[in-house]
């Protein structure tokens, strides 16, 4: 397993690159990022086949793995659940993995980015659980997880199916706690009730929680002058139990240095840090575009079937983020589309108007279409 007295892990998906091309990774760069990471006592790298094309995994063999021993690091990779079409591409993927990053076994491997459609369609079809159970009995990788994004009820389901599985890696961040489409305490609740350990990604939340308002900064600083933002955000995650590590997607070697720093001597959060993490993020949430009111009780008031409560705070909470082309609702807004009648059923009949007082909601929704059509992926 992991160091489990080191929280921190190495996301290898925002690498330095040279020309702006994802595809050419500044590898001299990532190598003193790595060595650096390692020499501080932290030992846990991810990765992924989809990563800048695939060459996160190269990045890691020419970085780590060629230039480190094996048992002096744990790695995590995953399998593009959402690039496979037919069943023969789940070894294929899988050993394409193994032979970029040279890593001879993975120490943790799990399928990417799981939720209710693929999990029902392109997992179940393709024997992939089943896969992984073949690949650990082989000695090729050690522990068998997910990567998720949806909501806690289909986490619920899959933990239920599949007790072989040892970790989740979910989205966790102070921000997203509550937040409608994330959902990251009741996924959290729904992995530890299963037994299983928990990999934070999102830590940080893209960025945005590296730089946050001038009043929710303040906020932090008066309970603990010498943290930055940055560390809150790491230490939000890294402090829950059952947690295995938290994430960053360090990109350059001074963030390596203030992560690392940050959590050098780590100790979870006390209930009174929690608190004021609460009130930072119902203030973050507090400005954004169309504050939402009797949200439950107008959830489902729409006569054609449009969840126009999800839809703007879908919209809310993703343009709260920094990097707008990578907000992690953006996975959700693809699931929310598939389980609501479209914007486009809308005929302005007045129903929804009490949802966000003041504004135009049928054109708050056109809004939010416009936006998500534009990021979405």
């Amino acid at each position: 397993m992991a160091n489990e007295t080191k929280k921190l892990g190495f996301g290898l998906m925002r690498l330095p690159v040279i020309d702006g091309n994802p595809e050419n990774i500044d590898i001299p760069e990532v190598c003193k990022m790595v060595d650096l990471f390692l020499e501080r006592g932290f030992t846990y790298f991810d990765t992924a086949w989809a990563y800048h094309n695939g060459k996160s995994e190269v990045a890691a063999r020419e970085a780590l793995i060629k230039r480190h021993p094996r048992d002096s690091f744990t790695l995590a990779d995953k399998l593009p659940t959402f690039a496979i079409t037919q069943k023969e591409q789940v070894q294929q993927f899988f050993e394409e993995s193994l032979e970029r990053s040279g890593a001879g076994y993975f120490d943790y491997y799990l399928l990417h980015n799981l939720n209710e459609f693929i999990y029902d369609g392109i997992v179940k079809d393709f024997g992939m659980f089943e896969a992984m159970q073949a690949w650990k009995s082989q000695g090729k990788i050690r522990h068998i997880g997910f990567s998720f994004h949806d909501n806690a009820e289909t986490l619920d389901r899959i933990l239920t199916d599949h007790p072989e599985v040892e970790f989740v890696q979910i989205c966790v961040n102070y921000l997203d706690w509550e937040h409608w489409s994330v959902q990251a305490r009741k996924c959290y609740e729904v992995i530890r009730k299963h037994g299983k350990r928990v990999v934070v990604m999102e830590s940080v939340k893209g960025g945005t929680l590296a730089s946050l308002p001038e009043d929710v900064e303040k906020l932090l600083r008066d309970q603990a002058p010498d943290r930055s933002p940055v560390e809150w955000s790491l230490r939000f995650g890294a402090s829950l139990p059952g947690v295995l590590a938290a994430l960053s997607g360090m990109s350059t070697l001074e963030q390596v240095d203030q992560n690392t720093r940050s959590m050098q001597d780590f100790r979870p959060l006390e209930e009174s840090d929690r608190a004021v993490l609460a009130k930072a993020a119902a203030l973050m949430d507090s400005k954004v575009k169309y504050p939402l009111t009797d949200a439950g009780q107008l959830k489902d008031v729409c006569p054609k079937g449009i969840r126009v409560a999800d839809f703007i705070q879908y919209y809310n909470e993703a343009t709260q983020e920094v990097n707008l082309a990578f907000s992690s609702e953006l996975n959700y807004y693809k699931l929310l589309k598939r389980r609501s009648a479209p914007i486009s059923a809308c005929d302005r009949c007045g129903k929804c108007a009490g949802l966000c007082p003041g504004a135009d909601v049928p054109a708050a929704l056109k809004e939010a279409e416009a936006f998500f059509e534009k990021y979405g992926f």
